[in-house]
C-alpha cells in the first residue's frame, strides 16, 4: 500500500513547530511534586539545557538546509565535517556565555561541557541528516511520479493518434461504398465509428474508464474491421464481461487488437484472428492470437511502438497486478493478458 507523503508547506511548518514545542516542553511535562524541593543548581542546569535547545534547533536546520546540499551532496566531505565541528565549537562558546547567568556559583569548563553536549550534538546531526535524506527522497519520488504521469498522458495521446490513421481511411472508403450501394449496414457502421471516435477523443481523457466502456469500444473497433475485411478473414470473438462496474486505464486493450489486424492478413492465404475477453472474480482475462508471416511483420517499422507503450503502461499502472505473455511460433502470434482489478 502506498502512502501519500505530499504535504503542503503550512502542514510541514505546523509539524515542525509541534515537534520543537514538544522538545522544549519535555523537561517540564514530567515535573513531579518532589521537583520543587530539588537543588537550585539542578534547576539552573535544566533551564540552561532548555535554552541550549535553541542552538540545537539552529544546527538542525543549518545542517539540513545548508551543509548537506552545499557540501555533503557535492562530495565535499572534509568541509562538511569541518563545518559541523566548527558549529559545535561556536555552540559551546554561546553555551559558555550563558553558563554564568544561569548557573551561579559554578565555573564554566569548556571541555567538560563539550563532553556533556556531544551526545545532543550527534543526535541532532543524525536526525537532521535522516530528515533531509527522507525529505529529498519524497520530493524526488513526487517529481518522478509527475513525470511518469505526464509520460503516460503523452503515450496515450500517441496511441490515439497511431490507431486512428491505420483504419479510418479504409472505414471511410467502406462507408462511401455503402452509400453507393445503399447498404442497410451504413447507419450501424456510422454509429459504431462515431462511438469509437467519441471514446478515443473524449472519454480517454479520464484516468480511468468503466470496463464496459472499454469493452464497447473494443467491440466497435472489431466490428469496423470485420466490415473492412469481410470474408477475407476468419474472425472469432468471445466476450463475457460479468463485472462491468470495474474501472480500467483507457485504450489498454485496443493496441493488441490493432496489431493483430495489422499483421493477421495481407500475405496470408487463410488469415485468422481469435479474440477472447472475460471478466470475473475481480480478474480480467484477455487472449488474442493471429496468424502472421514474418516478412509482413518486418516491413512495418512502427509495428511495435504501440505494444511497447502498452507494456510500459502496464508496468507503471499495474505493478505486480498483471501478467503478460507473448508467444510467436508456428505461424501464430499469441498474447495473453491477465489483470487483477481492484
Amino acid at each position: 500500500m502506498k502512502v501519500n507523503w505530499q504535504l503542503n508547506k503550512n502542514s510541514i511548518l505546523m509539524l515542525h513547530a509541534l515537534v520543537w514545542v514538544m522538545i522544549f516542553l519535555l523537561p517540564f511535562i514530567f515535573i513531579s511534586e518532589n521537583d520543587s524541593s530539588k537543588d537550585a543548581g539542578d534547576l539552573a542546569f535544566r533551564n540552561l539545557k532548555t535554552v541550549t535547545n535553541l542552538f540545537w534547533m539552529g544546527l538542525f536546520y543549518l545542517n539540513a538546509l545548508v551543509l548537506i546540499p552545499k557540501l555533503f551532496n557535492k562530495h565535499r566531505y572534509i568541509y562538511f565535517v569541518f563545518s559541523l565541528l566548527l558549529s559545535f565549537c561556536i555552540i559551546m562558546l554561546f553555551h559558555g556565555a550563558l553558563f554564568k547567568p544561569f548557573v551561579q556559583g559554578h565555573d564554566f569548563n569548556f571541555f567538560r561541557s563539550s563532553a556533556h553536549n556531544i551526545i545532543p550534538f550527534l543526535f541532532t546531526v543524525t536526525v537532521s541528516t535522516t530528515y533531509k535524506i527522507i525529505y529529498d527522497k519524497i520530493k524526488a519520488d513526487t517529481v518522478a511520479a509527475e513525470i511518469q504521469k505526464e509520460n503516460l498522458k503523452t503515450e496515450l495521446s500517441f496511441l490515439r493518434s497511431q490507431i486512428s490513421p491505420h483504419f479510418l481511411f479504409n472505414v471511410l472508403n467502406n462507408i462511401v461504398a455503402m452509400v453507393r450501394l445503399k447498404s442497410d449496414e451504413l447507419e450501424p457502421t456510422v454509429i459504431k465509428l462515431s462511438s469509437l471516435l467519441q471514446y478515443m477523443l473524449y472519454e480517454t481523457d479520464e484516468e480511468k474508464v468503466l470496463l464496459r466502456h472499454e469493452e464497447e469500444s473494443l467491440q466497435n473497433y472489431i466490428d469496423l474491421q470485420r466490415i473492412r475485411f469481410s470474408s477475407k478473414l476468419t474472425l472469432n470473438t468471445s466476450f463475457d464481461v460479468k463485472e462491468e462496474w470495474h474501472t480500467i486505464e483507457p485504450m489498454l486493450l485496443i493496441p493488441f487488437v490493432e496489431n493483430a489486424f495489422k499483421h493477421g492478413n495481407g500475405l496470408l492465404s487463410n488469415p485468422e484472428i481469435d479474440i477472447d475477453l472475460h471478466s470475473s472474480n475481480n480478474q480480467l482475462d484477455f487472449f488474442i492470437k493471429n496468424k502472421y508471416v514474418s516478412s509482413d511483420t518486418a516491413k512495418d517499422k512502427t509495428s511495435g511502438i504501440g505494444l511497447t507503450n502498452v507494456k510500459r503502461r502496464l508496468q507503471l499502472l499495474y505493478p505486480q497486478r498483471h501478467t503478460l505473455s507473448i508467444d510467436d511460433n508456428n505461424g501464430w502470434y499469441k498474447v495473453h493478458l491477465k489483470l487483477f482489478l481492484k
